[in-house]
């Protein structure tokens, strides 16, 4: 089967204090948007205490357009996926035209040609490559890309397949939008960069992270529940204070369902890898499954750290997995996104 062979994530150069960015909404928002004094409480409920900025903070305060916004985009995913890769190529210790296959995953901003494009230009990859640009998974997008990245080695099992996630969820800020969304999307939405490498079974270096399967859904009429709304000024945010009823109601018997295609049950998983959407999803996950222990401390510990980085933040919990050391066993790597739509990989972990 095909194996994870590398992780990389980015620390950007912006990381900011929770308490520091709650100040400045406070400001950005109370003239404008009464609710601000009742809602500012949401930052601290958030349990987030550092948000990974690829700006610093006062960028977010100055006028700009979706233009420039854009712009920033572009030229910033590059420069950092390009970090994140060639990071990521010396972990697994190959070289870069090894490359076969390249997943490029994001929500949070437009190209054409897409970002793998100039990456491929930037690092004189092979021509060649098998390009997958993936767009509009939004949280779900890190889960999904990984389970195209195996299916894709799985295919070709001499493939070393490269997956990047970019979300500078930051750079949708739209400044005039006092609405209730982007109020509570600023108490949570950070930036995250990050890169991983899946070979093929022919190669035998594998260091113990395969995929065994994976699972996507798509939840009928749920489309409000989470996207983006486009406008002259940009992405405007879009969510329900529903997503965690809608975990507690439908991920338990969507876990087991999955599992039990694959002859296991939840007592089988060991390590759980999931997207982080916020305090009230991870309760509503620990509530949902009633594991026992701290199963959610290397998710929470990224949330804390990081704060909600859409598609690339769980691959950021991968990476702490990976980097601090995981229970022989099986994991499961889990997210939820817009459509409303969860996505689903079985791993197997440790020899």
């Amino acid at each position: 089967m095909p194996f994870i062979a590398a992780t990389s994530k980015i620390d950007l150069p912006y990381k900011t204090e929770q308490k520091e960015a709650k100040k400045q909404a406070m400001q950005m928002f109370s003239e404008n948007f009464p609710e601000a004094n009742r809602l500012i409480f949401a930052f601290d409920n958030t349990e987030i205490i550092y948000r990974n900025f690829c700006k610093p903070l006062c960028y977010y305060t100055k006028p700009n357009t979706f233009e420039e916004r854009n712009n920033e985009y572009i030229r910033t995913s590059l420069e950092y996926s390009v970090k994140a890769i060639e990071d990521c190529v010396v972990k697994a210790n190959i070289n870069k035209e090894d490359i076969t296959d390249i997943l490029f995953i994001s929500t949070t901003g437009l190209a054409t040609p897409s970002i793998d494009a100039l990456i491929i230009n930037k690092l004189r990859l092979n021509p060649h490559i098998n390009r997958i640009p993936v767009w509009g998974l939004g949280c779900g997008g890190g889960v999904s890309g990984m389970a195209k990245a195996n299916m894709a080695a799985k295919a070709n099992p001499d493939a070393v397949v490269l997956l990047v996630a970019v979300e500078l969820c930051s750079l949708t800020l739209i400044k005039s939008d006092y609405s209730k969304s982007n109020f509570i999307g600023s108490s949570l939405f950070s930036d995250g960069i990050a890169a991983s490498i899946i070979k093929g079974d022919n190669h035998k270096d594998n260091k113990g992270v395969n995929y065994v399967a994976s699972s996507s859904k798509l939840y009928y009429d749920s489309l409000e529940v989470m996207g983006w709304e486009f406008q002259d000024t940009g992405f405007k945010v879009l969510f329900s204070k529903d997503i965690p009823a809608f975990i507690n109601e439908h991920i338990h018997e969507d876990i087991v369902e999955f599992l039990s295609k694959q002859n296991l049950q939840l007592s089988d998983i060991k390590n759980f890898i999931f997207h982080p959407g916020g305090k009230k999803v991870l309760d509503a996950y620990t509530d949902a499954l009633g594991v026992e222990g701290d199963f959610m401390q290397k998710t929470r510990e990224v949330m804390n750290n990081y704060g909600n980085m859409s598609s690339a933040t769980v691959l950021y919990v991968l990476d702490k997995f990976i980097e601090d050391g995981f229970e022989d066993g099986y994991g499961l790597m889990l997210a939820m996104g817009p459509g409303f739509s969860s996505e689903m990989v079985l791993l197997k972990m440790g020899n």
